[in-house]
């Protein structure tokens, strides 16, 4: 991971699909390195749903206030297979690669960007939901704010992020 940051390389990984708080269980691989230091070029991915309201998160998705970044779409994502086909696919492995081709967006269009200037725009500019009540993945039976399953309690947004990457891509140039 130190090896891909010094190269400016921005690393997306899926939080992954058993429904647990990866804040209080461990789940590799993480942002965390051996010596106790993170990885700065880290985004670790949450699946949302096309549901609204209380079913806004994947049933199946993890989460955590301090782990979990941002959330993408991750559930029903219409995918390629082989022999020419198509399916129809749920996880947090459907999420990050749209926050990854987010990244990659930023990247192409404005390459005076560090990984670490992407993953904070990308943060910054995920969409807010305020006071979206969820049903906590793992219990149905438990509600929660959206917010309080990751850290920027958002969902990728290309649109505010290529704006945001714009803009402070002309203060670099003044």
């Amino acid at each position: 991971m130190k090896y891909a940051e010094s190269k400016g390389v921005l690393l997306v990984h899926a939080a992954g699909n058993s429904s647990k708080n990866i804040d209080k269980r461990d789940n590799f691989p993480s942002r965390a390195i051996a010596d106790g230091s993170e990885a700065n070029n880290w985004l670790e991915i949450g699946a949302s749903s096309w549901g609204d309201n209380e079913n806004f998160v994947g049933s199946f998705s993890n989460y955590g206030k301090t782990t979990v970044d941002v959330f993408a779409p991750g559930v029903e994502i219409y995918s390629t297979t082989p022999d020419n086909t198509y399916q129809s696919f749920d996880g947090t492995s459907m999420a990050a690669p749209s926050t990854a081709g987010v990244a990659a967006l930023i990247m192409s269009y404005f390459p005076e960007l560090s990984a670490f200037q992407v993953r904070d725009i990308i943060r910054k500019s995920s969409r807010r939901f305020d006071n979206l009540t969820v049903i906590r993945p793992g219990d149905s039976q438990l509600s929660v704010k959206f917010d309080e399953l990751s850290i920027t309690g958002g969902l990728v947004n290309a649109y505010e992020a290529i704006k945001m990457a714009q803009s402070m891509s002309m203060q670099k140039e003044n």
